[in-house]
């Protein structure tokens, strides 16, 4: 038979357990307006502004990428004739 719920259910809470909620909500409450003041600095700060590429930054940037492939390139090569020597030991 199920329990109806009306005016006259009880139930015990500990004080305990009456601490705990009020200190969820209290937790809660401070978030919630540590947030909205996060909102609101944010809101006045200025707006961030695209940073513009220089020619000499893209030619430096560009450098660098090619000689890291160039690198790379270098190290498969060795990677190669070292495997290509270690194929040669097992199978002969």
């Amino acid at each position: 038979m199920a329990k109806e719920l009306n005016e006259d259910t009880g139930f015990n809470i500990s004080i305990k357990t009456l601490g705990g909620i009020a200190t969820l909500i209290a937790v809660m409450v401070g978030m919630w307006y540590t947030l909205q003041a996060d909102i609101t600095e944010a809101k006045e700060l200025p707006l961030p502004q695209d940073p513009e590429v220089t020619r000499m930054e893209f030619d430096m940037k560009d450098q660098m990428i090619r000689q890291t492939i160039m690198t790379t390139q270098e190290d498969v090569k060795e990677i190669k004739t070292t495997l290509e020597k270690i194929e040669d030991k097992i199978y002969e």
